[in-house]
């Protein structure tokens, strides 16, 4: 035992030795760490994030340059570039053809006069020429000058976190300008899906006998078209209330009424028989086609045909195969899947609100699916004016298209969005990192260095939340993949190089 304590003893001592040696090795490689330039410029299509070596007269520089397309914020492939400085009326120039790295292209230029100037990238890509100026260049005499402005355009690294745009190009990831919109009050619900009434159709024998399914393969869930037959019901086995016998006497019926009456017609024409017994003879074949026409369309000689009256999938089945139904018995309930209603119930102090109703966002609860209402095709159908007996929660129902994650019978969230014309700061909600309790998000300092900062939140829609305080309205903030940089942030292992050739 006292040997294992003194083992954990020198290994401690020795962990403690190689970190102090570490950060001593870090601090003399902070020491010497080259001076680089960072410039940061967006277009509506383009961002580009370039660390330059120092611009001084006679001495070439490097501009590693990284261009991100802003629709997904990936890397500007196989792009002709040409990158201009232009400084006291003296330009330099150079062409890359593509790049062997996606997205990330190195020029190399040498100034020949000090001043302020700026650099200008003309890009050819795809079809679509870009033009992006980076102003307030400066070229120095000595290193000693560029050395100086260094340290005094120097960005603190206090709580930052180090993702390169390597990594960020890997992930689903979106740096935006919080948005200053109108945002008013957000009622938060539940809601369960339903179809609409009209939508789903019960289908009931209407005769007795036994079930019989036409197809094995008619089980819940399964889709079926308009007119297309399910069940038949057999009454031919039954002593009374044969659906066959029926069948056969309303077809006999109907033909031999046929017969007689095509018979008086021609009898008739030679006055044989009267009139009387013609009319007779008519009403008597008529009420025998209304019959027989009307068992045709449900019944053959083995009796009832059930059919879908309408498209959809069969949601519930009541009977099972070879089971003895009844008139009026449920067989199974076929579902027109394309409009659903949802159901969703608020507090009677929001009745008022109602009448100001502008958007509602639905969120698949137990997923990260969100919908928004104008996204459905959706409408806000009613809401209850009024309180119930056994519930003092008023409804309301909104109709929608159907989509993938919108499952009848399935709760979701419902964000019912109040209309305002009062601007307020807003961000996308996977933005947020909330951490026991209090919000941060990730303000970008350079595309590749992000400052981990506090904020307030007030209303959330759903998919939009108000930021009361912690940011300024002209600050990039990661939008999307916030997430990364915090596990990297916690690891601790990122090389602020990590990936860059300079």
């Amino acid at each position: 035992m006292k040997k294992s304590i003194f083992f954990i003893a020198v290994f401690g001592l020795f962990l403690s030795a190689c970190n102090e040696k570490h950060t001593i090795e870090n601090e003399q490689e902070h020491e010497h760490e080259e001076v680089k330039f960072k410039y940061t410029v967006y277009t509506s299509d383009l961002e580009l994030f370039a660390e330059a070596d120092p611009f001084i007269v006679g001495k070439e520089c490097n501009i590693l340059s990284h261009f991100s397309k802003l629709v997904d914020f990936k890397p500007l492939q196989n792009a002709n570039i040409t990158l201009k400085l232009q400084v006291g009326g003296k330009e330099l120039s150079e062409t890359l053809q593509g790049s062997d790295r996606p997205g990330i292209y190195s020029f190399n230029l040498k100034p020949e006069v000090t001043g302020q100037g700026k650099l200008i990238y003309e890009i050819s890509s795809a079809n679509k020429n870009y033009r992006l100026e980076v102003p307030n260049i400066i070229v120095f005499k000595t290193g000693e000058e560029a050395d100086e402005a260094a340290k005094t355009a120097e960005v603190s690294k206090t709580n930052t976190s180090v993702f390169t745009k390597e990594q960020s190009w890997k992930i689903d990831f979106k740096t935006e300008l919080p948005a200053n919109q109108p945002f008013g009050q957000v009622i938060k619900t539940a809601g369960q899906i339903k179809s609409l009434p009209s939508d789903e159709i019960i289908l009931s024998a209407k005769s007795n006998g036994v079930v019989h399914f036409i197809s094995s393969n008619y089980v819940e869930g399964r889709m079926v078209s308009a007119n297309e037959s399910l069940f038949t019901i057999s009454g031919n086995q039954l002593a009374v209330n044969n659906s066959s016998v029926l069948f056969a006497e309303a077809k006999n019926n109907y033909e031999t009424s046929k017969l007689d009456y095509e018979r008086k017609q021609e009898l008739a024409k030679e006055r044989i028989v009267s009139e009387k017994d013609l009319l007779e003879a008519r009403n008597k074949y008529e009420n025998a086609r209304i019959i027989y026409d009307n068992l045709e369309r449900n019944f053959d000689e083995t009796g009832e045909v059930v059919k879908s009256p309408i498209a959809g999938y069969i949601r519930n089945i009541f009977v099972a195969n070879g089971k003895y139904a009844e008139p009026g018995q449920a067989l199974a309930t076929i579902v027109n899947d394309k409009k659903l209603l949802i159901q969703g119930e608020i507090q009677p102090r929001y009745q008022s609100l109602m009448n100001h109703f502008s958007e509602a966002v639905i969120h698949v609860m137990g997923s990260d699916k969100t919908y928004s209402l104008s996204d459905l095709n959706g409408s806000l159908v009613s809401y209850g004016k009024s309180t119930g007996d056994d519930n003092f929660m008023i409804p309301v129902n909104l109709k929608v298209d159907a989509a993938e994650e919108l499952i009848p019978g399935d709760f979701v969230e419902m964000y019912l969005k109040i209309s305002s014309e009062e601007n307020k700061l807003v961000l996308p909600n996977p933005a947020l990192l909330e951490e026991q309790g209090n919000y941060f998000v990730f303000v970008q300092l350079t595309p590749e260095l992000f400052e981990k900062r506090e904020v307030e939140i007030g209303q959330t829609d759903g998919e939009l939340s108000e930021i009361t305080a912690g940011i300024s309205p002209n600050e990039r903030i990661v939008s999307h993949g916030a997430m990364f940089i915090k596990l990297s942030q916690a690891s601790g292992a990122l090389d602020p190089h990590a990936g860059h050739v300079h």
